[in-house]
């Protein structure tokens, strides 16, 4: 059974465990803990507990429970004191404090849920995520540098506080792993922020598992306004400090005009650009479900990394490992 490891962040690590968990792999999602906004923010400044909401999505993708089951850990309540919170979030905070443990909450949801797979924290040290602009500015926290529209213009540094060790166990699952997936997922707040926990980076340049980076389809306008398939595979590397992709996994599919359109105030269509054999060009989007086309108008979700187009072309490396 072949060894594969996920790295990214919300929806993106989302789309591409969800589809994994359906053949027959030993996977692992090494999640950041840098998330700080919505309910995970008020959870971790009013009881002091590591961020849920990336780990929730990570296990509910895994989850192979009842579709109900799964809807109750996504449930999100609309008013009242919870106003805000999902129900996920809420659970996993009340199990770390019970068993006085952040992993040991995620292992008991894990078991509710009846996971294939495993959801291992990056660190179980409380961090803040940093980004100093080149206009001196600091952002504070993951929420303000995912609203920022001033990143594009340059930045001096982008840290963790404070600098935090691995979890040994996300280590060893790199260092186990034969295949490792690092994206889709925001370049600074959910790809580089496992990047910058110590022995991480260390860890991914030495361990003998292919690797293969999956980019964006969209960018982030103030961000990576701009942005091409090489600027996020340069800037990715620059953290790891060695090019260790042996794939780059990139859309060729064009959403619909009047996606593209409703979608520009906030980026646009990322272009490849590489001339590279590790370059594998995909239709990754797939097509738009009739029940689905009400919100087209009304949402950028549905430009986004579909599950059975991505697993496809993964299980394609796999296959050749």
């Amino acid at each position: 059974m072949k060894k594969i490891v996920v790295m990214g962040g919300g929806t993106g690590n989302f789309a591409v465990l969800r589809g994994l968990k359906n053949y027959d792999l030993d996977l692992s999602a090494i999640v950041s803990m840098a998330d700080d906004g919505g309910s995970t923010g008020v959870l971790r400044d009013e009881l002091g507990v590591l961020p849920p909401g990336d780990v929730r999505q990570c296990l509910v993708a895994l989850s192979d429970s009842s579709r109900l089951m799964r809807s109750v850990m996504n449930y999100r309540f609309e008013n009242g004191g919870l106003g805000g919170h999902s129900f996920g979030n809420l659970l996993l905070s009340a199990l770390e404090k019970v068993t006085g443990s952040f992993e040991k909450a995620v292992e008991e949801v894990g078991r509710i849920l009846y996971i294939k797979g495993k959801v291992i924290p990056v660190t179980t040290h409380q961090v803040r995520l940093k980004m100093v602009l080149k206009n001196r500015k600091v952002l504070e926290g993951e929420r303000e540098i995912y609203l920022s529209e001033e990143i594009d213009k340059g930045y001096e540094s982008i840290y963790l506080e404070p600098f935090p060790q691995a979890n040994p166990r996300a280590i060893d699952e790199i260092r186990s792993a034969d295949l490792i997936i690092m994206g889709p997922g925001g370049l600074h707040t959910s790809i580089i922020p496992n990047l910058l926990v110590k022995g991480m980076s260390q860890a991914l340049r030495e361990t003998a598992a292919k690797a293969v980076f999956i980019c964006n389809l969209m960018n982030r306008k103030g961000q990576t306004t701009g942005f091409k398939v090489s600027d996020y595979h340069r800037e990715v590397v620059r953290f790891i400090g060695e090019d260790i992709f042996d794939y780059i996994l990139v859309n060729n599919q064009k959403p619909e005009k009047e996606l593209i359109e409703r979608y520009a105030s906030e980026g646009e269509l990322v272009e490849n650009d590489m001339k590279d054999s590790r370059v594998i060009s995909a239709p990754l989007l797939g097509e738009i479900e009739a029940k689905d086309r009400a919100d087209v108008l009304l949402t950028r979700s549905l430009i986004r990394h579909q599950s059975k187009q991505v697993t496809q072309e993964i299980l394609k490396i796999v296959n050749h490992l």
